[in-house]
């Protein structure tokens, strides 16, 4: 099949590849000429593990292809995807569609054959059902279906979310486009990867669900790891009994500094304003956007209290900015609360990060960067583990402990026992929803 791409983002430059992968024919388009000629040098303006050697591998095979024209790569498709943003939009909270109309209405005056326009991009209940307005109107001769399809991507993981995947949901209302769909995703429908198929409002709404849900998840953890923190229960402990039942599971119940990334804040503000405009209101919805806020507050105070109820002249270390490991992503990070909490009130921050520094140096201003976290520890008053990575799993905290000018730990995704931490020689030590503890009138140690 012949497929074309609208946009090189995050969902279109991975779902162009694997759909290259599965044999077809796709040209991914793109307005930014830097980023094509990027993308036409053989690098990805993203990092995801795997990606970069997918790509070439489908390049050289001739099955992908990177390019400004959207008149070439849109005729002749089979099917033409709109994998565009749809920001939260300034100051009412609604997804901002104008990059999907606009791809819409392009695509409209280019078909020359029947074509599936189909929707990657999240966008909100009655989207779909709106562009087939826009397209009519800017090609009233158009052949053409449009189809919901979703995308279910974790970022760090997204070629085997894409490869293997829970679920494919595709909501179209002709046999036609349903036939064309089930064409694209035939590899995966040959393994028995199931394709839910369904109305257009229901895949929308069917992701906005996902989401959300996800999202409550792990704000419900974060509130209990609070109260575990007053009573002396251990959240650790708690998430594991959960997430023994099966109808609960294990998965988003890890305690931390509150959700971030491209989705969950987007999509729970759309759906809470999908909500209002409906007057059926999100409860739930709106109240894991504001526990979530408080969160990511709490774990400001969490630090303050850890250097003595001050931050102002104090060098803190922080391991992680972006919002999850194994991805370069910064949107919506618990890092874009705390570090300028911190900065603000006083503080030297200093950041290490695998991936982070690239989006990062202008959304972090007053920061030092290094790459080596036990440099970063050297002579510093506080160290902040923000992000999980791999790399901070496993160091040694004896080492970092005895360079630091005074030895406190806090550790925001419980990685650590505190036990640990203690015999490493750290004089305080605080996590989320466990025990810490903290010696009283501490003498200042290590080297400057």
């Amino acid at each position: 099949m012949k497929i074309a791409m609208i946009g090189t983002g995050y969902v279109g430059l991975v779902s162009g590849v694997c759909f290259s992968d599965f044999g077809h024919d796709v040209v991914c388009v793109d307005k930014d000429p830097s980023k094509l000629a990027m993308l036409n040098a053989g690098d990805i303006p993203i990092f995801e593990p795997g990606l970069e050697d997918l790509m070439a591998r489908n390049v050289q095979a001739g099955r992908l292809k990177f390019t400004g024209d959207l008149v070439a790569a849109v005729q002749g498709a089979d099917a033409v995807f709109i994998a565009v943003g749809t920001p939260t939009r300034r100051g009412d909270g609604h997804a901002d569609l104008s990059y999907v109309t606009d791809a819409a209405r392009e695509i409209a005056q280019v078909i020359d054959r029947y074509t599936v326009i189909v929707t990657k991009s999240t966008v909100p209940v009655g989207t779909n059902r709106a562009l087939i307005d826009t397209i009519r109107a800017a090609n009233p001769a158009a052949q053409f279906d449009v189809a919901s399809n979703p995308e279910f991507l974790r970022e760090g993981a997204a070629i085997d979310d894409f490869m293997r995947p829970d679920r494919i949901v595709v909501g179209a209302e002709s046999e036609r486009a349903r036939k064309v769909m089930a064409d694209v995703y035939r590899p995966l429908h040959l393994r028995e990867f199931p394709i839910v198929m369904t109305d257009l409002e229901s895949a929308e709404m069917i992701k906005y669900a996902a989401n959300a849900f996800l999202a409550t998840k792990i704000t419900f953890i974060n509130e209990i790891a609070a109260l575990c923190e007053r009573t002396g229960a251990d959240v650790k402990m708690v998430s594991k009994g959960m997430g023994m039942d099966g109808r609960i599971g294990n998965k988003f119940l890890h305690a931390g500094p509150g959700f971030g990334g491209s989705c969950f804040p987007k999509d729970t503000n759309a759906l809470a304003r999908i909500g209002q405009d409906h007057a059926v209101p999100m409860q739930l919805t709106e109240t894991v956007i504001k526990v979530n806020a408080e969160t990511k507050r709490r774990m400001v105070e969490k630090i303050v209290d850890l250097c003595d109820g001050t931050v102002n002249g104090k060098i803190i270390t922080v391991l992680g900015v972006t919002f999850k490991p194994n991805t370069d992503d910064m949107r919506d990070a618990p890092s874009l609360t705390i570090i300028p909490a911190l900065v603000g009130n006083g503080a030297k921050v200093r950041v290490v990060d695998p991936q982070g520094r690239r989006e990062g140096r202008e959304l972090l201003p007053g920061v030092t960067w290094l790459e080596d976290p036990y440099r970063a520890a050297r002579g510093a008053d506080a160290l902040v583990i923000l992000t999980e990575w791999n790399e901070f799993r496993g160091l040694d905290l004896a080492r970092l402990a005895g360079s630091m000018r005074r030895a406190t730990f806090a550790d925001l995704r419980n990685i650590y026992a505190p036990k640990d931490a203690r015999d490493a020689g750290f004089i305080a030590y605080t996590s989320v929803g466990r025990a810490g503890f903290f010696l009283q009138d501490a003498q200042p140690q290590g080297a400057l």
